[in-house]
């Protein structure tokens, strides 16, 4: 017995394994058909390799396979693993073919509707969540069965038990693997994207601040030239084109000084609701030639120390991002600014064309952008923003769906004492 349940065990670990080996730094959408296939293969071993007890009941593991995909990836993904499941049942014949069919057709209606709210969950969250659920239908399960038992004796109780004290335990220890496996790579991208901006941070602000000087000087002298009675209109047009030229590399040197550290000139003490109305105002006309409406819902008092200039820019480029989203088809953009445990909570959500997996994983690139003329300096801008702040985010995305962005920053902070 003891074997047989450690060779269920590790016929469950194998998919977790293979995704730590091969799939830890990327997951592609045929990535993710190569992990379910790896799952649909443990499930056949489970079914194969099941626990016979003494009297005469015999039963394995392969619903933790079947809920845990359900959980995280919805009717799309636990789909194959459904026709696996009732494929090989079938294959094998014996009695409670039907009852399978029954038990894992209730299974896969059910228990995807429930994706959505679990993948909510933090990691702890999901861990218990994914526990009460398989919980819940194994406990489901057996109650189906007592109906086939005239006198519910002792035996059955204890079978009970036994499966539901397995199933609970295997389901913490796969779960657990899972999310720190998701956890690793998050921390991992943090750490890799904190690195980058802080480069990028001290790079610009050296070499801006030197291009920008003689940038100002001939800027100044082209004015000056271009205010002479002497030159012709054909040269006064080459100056026109010149000036234009300096002004756009005096925006892009304006741009890469927004990576680098605060200025304590623009440091402010404050809870940003000044910022928030401010981007609101300037990008409400460029909203509204968009058919795009702006909702504003803010209910923060909590103030942290931040640079205005910075912050502003940051909300700049996060809401006009959305509404260009939404340009085809015009939307709302849901601003909501709130407090929650010790952290101001920045909600920005639009609903129009989403992103891809892959395509939210390049944010925050240099140079990577989703749109045909952007440059990817903006969303870099805002990453290193909220770095600066402490704060975190996390982009939630789908295609045709819509995008939310949540920046969660802490208030309070240690201070070294003297």
């Amino acid at each position: 017995m003891i074997e047989t349940l450690l060779l269920n065990v590790l016929f469950l670990l194998f998919p977790v394994l293979i995704a730590v080996i091969f799939f830890e730094n990327r997951l592609t959408n045929i990535d993710k058909y190569i992990l379910i296939t790896l799952a649909s293969i443990a499930l056949i071993f489970c079914m194969a390799f099941p626990f016979a007890l003494e009297i005469g009941f015999i039963f394995d593991l392969r619903y933790i396979p079947f809920v845990i995909v359900a959980l995280y990836g919805g009717y799309k993904m636990v789909f194959p693993l459904y026709i696996v499941l009732n494929g090989y049942r079938m294959l094998i014949g014996g009695e409670g073919i039907y009852q399978s069919l029954l038990f894992s057709t209730i299974i896969f209606i059910v228990v995807p509707l429930l994706s959505k709210k679990f993948m909510q969950q933090d990691a702890k969250g999901r861990v218990v969540y994914a526990m009460a659920v398989t919980f819940s239908t194994m406990a489901f399960y057996f109650f189906v069965l007592s109906f086939n038992y005239e006198q519910l004796m002792s035996d059955f109780w204890g079978l009970m038990t036994y499966a539901l004290v397995i199933h609970m335990i295997v389901v913490a220890l796969i779960m657990s693997l899972i999310e720190k496996v998701i956890s690793n790579v998050k921390t991992r991208e943090m750490y890799l994207r904190a690195e980058r901006l802080k480069d990028i941070s001290d790079l610009t602000a050296s070499i801006a601040h030197e291009i920008r000087n003689p940038l100002t000087v001939t800027n100044g002298f082209l004015q000056l030239l271009s205010g002479s009675k002497t030159i012709t209109p054909e040269e006064k047009q080459y100056l026109t084109f010149s000036l234009k030229e300096l002004g756009r590399a005096e925006q892009i040197v304006s741009d890469f000084l927004a990576f680098s550290k605060p200025q304590s000139a623009n440091m402010v003490y404050a809870n940003l609701k000044d910022e928030i109305e401010y981007v609101e105002n300037i990008l409400s006309p460029y909203a509204k030639l968009n058919k795009v409406m702006i909702q504003v819902r803010f209910s923060n008092k909590s103030k942290l120390h931040y640079d205005k200039n910075q912050m502003t820019q940051c909300f700049i480029n996060l809401f006009k991002n959305g509404i260009e989203a939404m340009r085809e088809h015009g939307g709302t953009l849901l601003i909501d600014v709130s407090e929650q445990k010790k952290e101001i909570v920045i909600r920005i959500q639009d609903n129009g064309q989403g992103m891809t997996y892959e395509e939210v994983r390049q944010l925050g690139k240099p140079y990577y952008s989703t749109k045909k003329e952007g440059t990817g300096l903006g969303m870099l801008m805002v990453y290193s923003t909220i770095r600066n702040v402490k704060g975190k985010m996390t982009v939630d995305s789908e295609l045709g769906k819509g995008t939310t962005f949540l920046i969660s920053i802490p208030t309070e902070r240690k201070h070294r004492q003297n």
